[in-house]
């Protein structure tokens, strides 16, 4: 008996047409359809339309609902394979990975740097990849590009042109193909901990904020005026603030005991950030910030989301930061 593989397209370049305004998603899956079947021997194919959309109008609502769709469906299929457009695969996978924790099929994202239609087009290597993950058995959320398989929370856009777009930061990719052909390495797989269910609250009054030499500390008390319940930083090297000249650090225990969560990482992005070694860490750890360690941006931003639709209690979100709950982050002792 074939295995069942459902393919859900969301839009993004793969899927694009030309028109007057440019490149946008204007390809039906069901026009994706046959060639997907070119590269899925042996596997019984269904697609699914969710919307059409470049990847830069995907929403975090978006994400909600895409969890709750596949949570409705996932039980009548091997595995199941997202279309995405590549600007944010990043978010939507890292999201995906916290909203379905303990999913127990494989949900492989995918998409391309070029049209399906496009003759030199990257797409239909993606595709052979992502489908034939999906009928892998290895449950958990992935992305799929460039012939190597990466888990989702782990996942980082690095490049804008390349067909390398995406590496997996601070984590060995899960899979790759080669002449050997789809070789997993079940080891990196994240552990079930749980029984599957839906968890697709979060909250959008997240902020990103990236740190450069001189800026007001003022906005971190502006941003807490604008309904902003938690901020991810990103640091400098390990993740350090300034707290000479304009006191950063300050600001930061001022939003903290306001009641705003506020998670630390490094600006660059491999091997992550240490509050705990540098003075400029220190003082941020002293004054309640939690620490990213060696999450990718997505994943911290789409985590502390997550979080705070989980819970508004300071010591749960203090916890929830301090857990390894997909293989999205390597915990650090503090000392």
């Amino acid at each position: 008996m074939k295995k069942r593989i459902l393919i859900i397209n969301t839009g993004g370049t793969l899927s694009s047409v030309n028109n007057e305004h440019g490149l946008s998603p204007g390809l039906s899956s069901k026009e994706l359809l046959e060639e997907f079947r070119m590269v899925s021997k042996n596997l019984e194919l269904e697609t699914e339309d969710f919307c059409s959309l470049d990847s830069a109008n995907i929403f975090p609502d978006d994400w909600a609902a895409l969890a709750v769709k596949i949570g409705q469906i996932y039980m009548n299929y091997e595995g199941i394979v997202i279309i995405h457009g590549t600007d944010t695969l990043a978010y939507t996978a890292s999201m995906l990975s916290f909203m379905l924790q303990n999913i127990p099929v494989p949900i492989v994202i995918t998409g391309s740097q070029l049209s399906i239609s496009h003759p030199v087009a990257d797409a239909m290597e993606n595709c052979r990849c992502a489908i034939h993950m999906a009928a892998s058995g290895c449950p958990g959320v992935f992305a799929a590009f460039n012939r190597k398989v990466m888990l989702g929370c782990r996942t980082s856009k690095v490049r804008s042109m390349s067909f390398d777009a995406f590496d997996s930061a601070n984590y060995p990719n899960v899979a790759e193909i080669s002449a050997l052909g789809l070789h997993i390495r079940k080891e990196l797989l994240p552990m079930k901990k749980g029984v599957f269910r839906v968890q697709s609250n979060y909250s959008d009054k997240v902020f990103l904020l990236k740190l450069y030499p001189g800026i007001e500390p003022s906005i971190l008390a502006l941003l807490q005026q604008q309904g902003y319940r938690g901020i991810y930083i990103e640091g400098f090297g390990l993740g350090g603030m300034p707290f000479l000249k304009r006191d950063f650090v300050s600001a930061v225990k001022k939003a903290v005991d306001n009641g705003m969560t506020i998670l630390a990482g490094s600006q660059c992005p491999y091997e992550g950030s240490n509050l705990s070694v540098y003075e400029t860490g220190l003082l941020a750890l002293k004054n309640g910030v939690l620490q990213a360690f060696d999450m990718t941006a997505e994943a911290a931003v789409t985590k502390l989301m997550w979080v705070l639709g989980q819970t508004e209690k300071t010591e749960e979100i203090r916890d929830y930061f301090q857990t390894n709950l997909v293989q999205e982050v390597t915990i650090q002792t503090v000392g």
